[in-house]
């Protein structure tokens, strides 16, 4: 599965993102997350999430809405056929009827407790707290995710020119702790499976702490961006710990733009990175 991920400080260039999505991205691959109540009724009714008549069939899309209270944040509202399954079905509210009871009607969903969050909404959290939208994409099709990805890059807040440099990743053990090293570019098809395939093999094979260098880095897509992310929150789902590490000034300057900064765990070079890991498997003493 391919994830592309657009984060949107405006309104504007979110809904004119949607609008360029529908023209190649099947509207099943597409969820829109904001914790804006009157932008989800904006954008779901300009672009037939909500009411109306979608596709030349009455009524609404079935699973079409989404919302959730999660914890500490408020209201999320996320808009796609995907959504209730973004936002973890546990605590969602989805189906034909949600589109109308999303902002009017008398049900309130209640807060969802944090173990039962998607791993995708508790690592969202920050980025929609700061105000921001997002546009996330998955799919199976690299076609399609390479499409998605350059309609996110152009409209999001993303990197801009791609360096010639394919993705290249190196492996070593530093104090016990692997290292890997990241240069090139990140992107649709090739760099995030390279990431995802390195990163879970030194899960799988019992490393539980990880560090990624991304000094070389010179360009990740939204499909890259979206592979961190995952990579990210699916090994800390599982009991893991990965930290990026001596990150270059575009990646630093894109996850500052983003707010991704504040969710990933950062350190300023690999000695501190590995400090910090083995400080967090130390055991602790007892009083």
């Amino acid at each position: 599965m391919e994830t592309a991920i657009g984060v949107f400080a405006s309104r504007e260039r979110a809904e004119e993102a949607i609008r360029e999505l529908k023209l190649c991205v099947p509207d099943d691959a597409i969820v829109f997350l904001t914790r804006s109540e009157n932008e989800a009724t904006r954008v779901g009714k300009e672009f037939g999430f909500i009411g109306g008549v979608a596709g030349g069939a009455t009524g609404l899309y079935a699973g079409i809405v989404a919302s959730l209270l999660v914890p500490g944040l408020g209201p999320v509202f996320a808009l796609g056929a995907g959504a209730a399954a973004l936002l973890g079905i546990a605590g969602a509210t989805g189906g034909a009827a949600i589109g109308k009871t999303m902002v009017h009607g008398p049900e309130t969903p209640q807060p969802t407790a944090e173990e039962k969050c998607s791993e995708d909404v508790a690592f969202f959290r920050q980025v929609l707290k700061e105000g921001r939208s997002l546009i996330v994409v998955r799919t199976e099709s690299k076609e399609t995710a390479t499409a998605a990805s350059a309609i996110l890059d152009t409209l999001g807040l993303g990197m801009r020119n791609a360096t010639p440099l394919k993705m290249q990743v190196a492996t070593r053990t530093v104090d016990g702790i692997p290292i890997v090293e990241i240069s090139g570019r990140i992107t649709v098809g090739e760099g995030n499976v390279i990431l995802r395939e390195a990163v879970r093999g030194l899960f799988d094979g019992g490393h539980r702490n990880i560090v990624l260098t991304l000094g070389e880095v010179e360009y990740i897509d939204s499909s890259g961006l979206g592979e961190l992310v995952r990579t990210h929150a699916s090994i800390g789902k599982e009991g893991g710990h990965i930290i990026l590490a001596n990150l270059s000034r575009r990646v630093n300057d894109l996850l500052e733009l983003t707010k991704l900064s504040s969710v990933f765990d950062i350190e300023a070079d690999e000695a501190s990175a590995v400090r910090s890991l083995k400080s967090d498997s130390a055991p602790q003493a007892v009083a």
